[in-house]
């Protein structure tokens, strides 16, 4: 049985059956392996023990160089941007899609992350498209915010914090 079906039998449906399963960030537990398209790498997380002290500002997108990686709690994602399966990093418009989330470049070092789950259906599905995320599936459009673009998109999908030093990227809640 999978999770989807055992929490479906338990009852959740709805809101609720979209919270618990975007809320999983390890690859084992979606729902939907994640999308495999040639923009899109995989690489693996090594989960890092969050510290202290909190960052500075930035909301879904890189909080720029000389960032103190060290200080950042609540890490969903750590990339090195130096390895060639996040290269896609490095130029405007490139994203990958790592343990259920999406990582972009919008602009020269501007960087924003996202959950890959879709809203409308609980699949991960979600890819950067140019200016704004997309659901492959069956059409939802999201701004860079994680608000609906259009009504299949109309619930939004969560848009995290992403901080860079230059050589590794952070996401981060």
């Amino acid at each position: 049985m999978t999770r989807y079906e055992f929490l479906k039998s338990m009852g959740f449906k709805g809101a609720a059956l979209m919270a618990l399963m975007t809320s999983c960030i390890r690859e084992e537990d979606t729902y939907i392996n994640a999308l495999t398209e040639k923009a899109i790498a995989s690489t693996p997380v090594t989960p890092t023990p969050p510290v202290a002290t909190t960052p500075g500002t930035g909301t879904g997108t890189t909080t720029g160089n000389g960032t103190d990686l060290s200080t950042i709690k609540n890490r969903l994602l750590t990339l090195d941007l130096t390895t060639a399966a996040n290269a896609a990093l490095l130029s405007a418009g490139g994203y990958v899609a790592v343990s259920g989330i999406v990582v972009a470049q919008v602009s020269a070092g501007v960087h924003v992350a996202a959950t890959q789950t879709c809203s409308h259906k609980p699949r991960n599905r979600i890819i950067f498209n140019r200016t704004e995320f997309y659901c492959t599936d069956h059409g939802a459009r999201f701004d860079l915010s994680g608000n609906g673009l259009n009504s299949l998109g109309s619930r939004g999908i969560a848009v995290y914090k992403v901080a860079t030093d230059g050589k590794t990227l952070v996401v981060y809640s």
